[in-house]
């Protein structure tokens, strides 16, 4: 990570906000922090945020809402705070497109610890959207009249409409180009979409694959790129070109 980069924290919780502030600023990120959906708003057009800390009980708008609205209109990561043993909201949170989750409470260093990975995984995407082609080596993937530009990180469908995708998206959707035909257990998965962040359990691969299918697939409930094996995992049945 830079000093550059800019984080959001949107929490009701004043105590909350000003800890994680002083925290993330000591070691060497920049901090806005917000109270709700307003303020937040508000921080997004003024600075360019770089990850979005998202607290999901608030009052007025909550952070399911707030990450539903974000992720309509960007792609910048998040990072969902939940309540401890919430698994229902947490799923739901990255239904909602949240890059990854935290139970309360945590300890400060694995939020940063989260922050950094979440970062890693998004580094790729160029922040410069005036780069040319020439400036910008794109590796491309095709598969099913689909292409995924993998440094722009940007989808394409088969008629050319851009598709926006999140973080664990797009990992995900790397993991099953890189390895078309061949049937991928949940634990691979982790591994290959999240490396060393996986958590043991962790049932967002479902979650993932779920919304990747409602965004690729003819027929969700019945694909045929991305396929359930059973008692196996998952296989991509395209042919892939690159």
């Amino acid at each position: 990570m830079n000093s550059s980069e800019h984080i959001l924290i949107v929490d009701d919780d004043k105590e909350i906000r000003d800890l994680l502030g002083r925290f993330l600023d000591k070691h060497g990120l920049r901090v806005t922090t917000a109270s709700g959906g307003r303020e937040m708003k508000k921080a997004l057009a003024d600075w360019n945020i770089d990850l979005v800390v998202l607290d999901l009980m608030m009052p007025g708008e909550d952070g399911l809402t707030l990450c539903r609205n974000l992720r309509s209109e960007s792609n910048i990561p998040v990072i969902m705070l939940t309540a401890m043993g919430e698994e229902t909201d947490r799923i739901i949170g990255l239904e909602m497109g949240a890059d990854d989750y935290l139970a309360k409470p945590f300890n400060p260093r694995e939020l940063l610890a989260r922050i950094k990975a979440v970062l890693r995984r998004s580094a790729e995407r160029p922040t410069r959207k005036s780069q040319s082609d020439d400036e910008l080596k794109v590796t491309r993937y095709a598969f099913s009249g689909w292409a995924l530009e993998v440094e722009r990180r940007e989808l394409f469908s088969p008629s050319g409409a851009l598709v926006p995708l999140s973080g664990g998206e797009f990992e995900l959707l790397m993991a099953f180009l890189s390895h078309p035909g061949r049937v991928l257990n949940r634990d691979q998965l982790l591994d290959l979409a999240r490396g060393r962040e996986a958590q043991p359990f962790d049932r967002s691969i479902d979650v993932q694959v779920s919304r990747l299918r409602r965004k690729i697939e003819d027929d969700p409930k019945n694909p045929s790129l991305i396929k359930t094996v059973r008692s196996g995992g998952y296989l991509f049945a395209s042919e892939v070109n690159r």
